[in-house]
């Protein structure tokens, strides 16, 4: 077992005890399948209901609105592939993205908005997009916090430019890096579509949650047995499903306390990494984005370097999303933030969250620190 400080929460957390105890029953006792008709298969089906309300709770739906699916990137595909094949037209998001939003825009010929400097979609560009599309809208897909400088999209203008210009639109936002940090019941109202990842909140990976408000219609993206009131077909994963909701729901419970302890670690891991090392940029005003996320860009180094040392010394932590690691090119998020090359290629993301503590915070400092310089030496 590797004993490190672990900085890569936006990438997965560690499972919440609690999610993993929830886990257990239903992979060796209550294994049936709960779209059978027996005994057996009604408790099974049960507790994917208690589940589902769970769920419903904390996101601010009814029950009926909420979707299980297998993460947030598949989500993510079946609101925007399911926007357009129901209602035609094309797709609208922000060169900021997610790659399982962004990919499936570009994919479908949809249009890609500028952001602000922050990583935040540029509302006066969405504003001209939706007002001079000479195709119709069918899609609109924002996402709630970026999952890599951790700025927060003020959704409440995003919300209010849509409705007024493309009214007939649906509104879809990934939510995935806002679970930990946002009261997602804020959030909820103002879209109509909202897609989670579970191993992004304390559950287990290959499990996400989709709320689609009543009365919004989508083309599903996977056909056959018809679960989910047709709307995501599939074998239900159970266990899966349980612990999602267990996790969710201690994460909500915990969100107010989490956030200012989390908020006092990640300032004092960057105020003494800053104070000690010089050309180093905090990518996104502290007010402006998450507690779990700490960006930084050190000039004149390579990230690549850099996290090899940090991994010598059991710093884990990454340059950008997980799903881009191992790309040579800066990420697509500090370009289109507009952050020069020799910033945006020593970048570096330190995510905190349920498990970090003072003790891994001091031990990425003296590490952070040391590796940037032995680099520079």
């Amino acid at each position: 077992m590797i004993v490190a400080t672990y900085l890569d929460h936006a990438a997965t957390t560690p499972m919440r005890k609690s999610a993993i105890d929830a886990m257990v029953p239903f992979q060796d006792v209550t294994y049936a399948n709960p779209s059978g008709s027996h005994r057996f298969a009604r408790e099974a089906r049960k507790a994917i209901d208690e589940a589902r309300d769970d769920v419903a709770s904390v996101i601010g739906c009814k029950p009926g609105e909420v979707i299980f699916t297998s993460g947030g990137t598949e989500g993510d595909n079946a609101a925007i592939i399911g926007a357009i094949a129901k209602h035609g037209g094309i797709a609208v998001c922000s060169k900021a993205e997610h790659h399982a939003v962004l990919h499936c825009v570009e994919h479908h010929g949809g249009l890609v908005v500028e952001t602000t400097n922050t990583g935040t979609i540029d509302l006066d560009d969405l504003e001209r997009a939706l007002t001079t599309s000479k195709e119709k809208v069918s899609v609109v897909s924002v996402m709630a916090v970026n999952n890599e400088v951790g700025s927060i999209t003020p959704m409440r203008e995003v919300a209010r430019i849509v409705r007024e210009h493309a009214p007939d639109a649906v509104l879809h936002t990934d939510a995935v890096q806002a679970a930990c940090w946002v009261d997602l019941s804020e959030i909820s109202p103002l879209v109509d579509v909202l897609t989670l990842s579970s191993h992004k909140f304390g559950g287990p990976k290959g499990m996400g949650v989709m709320m689609q408000r009543s009365g919004i219609t989508l083309e599903p993206l996977i056909l056959g047995g018809g679960q989910e009131r047709d709307r995501r077909s599939g074998t239900h994963n159970v266990a899966g499903i349980v612990a999602t909701a267990v996790a969710l729901r201690e994460t909500a419970a915990t969100r107010v306390e989490e956030t200012e302890r989390v908020t006092k670690l990640r300032d004092r891991l960057v105020d003494d990494i800053r104070a000690q090392v010089r050309d180093c940029l905090e990518t996104v005003p502290r007010d402006e984005r998450v507690p779990g996320i700490a960006h930084l860009c050190f000039a004149d180094i390579e990230n690549e370097s850099l996290l090899f040392l940090l991994d010598e010394k059991d710093v884990f932590a990454s340059a950008a999303s997980a799903c881009a690691s191992g790309a040579m090119e800066p990420s697509h998020v500090l370009a289109a933030m507009g952050i020069e090359r020799r910033w945006s290629k020593g970048s570096l993301r330190m995510s905190l969250g349920h498990t970090t503590t003072d003790a891994d915070v001091d031990h990425a400092i003296r590490v952070v620190v040391g590796a940037v310089q032995h680099l520079r030496s």
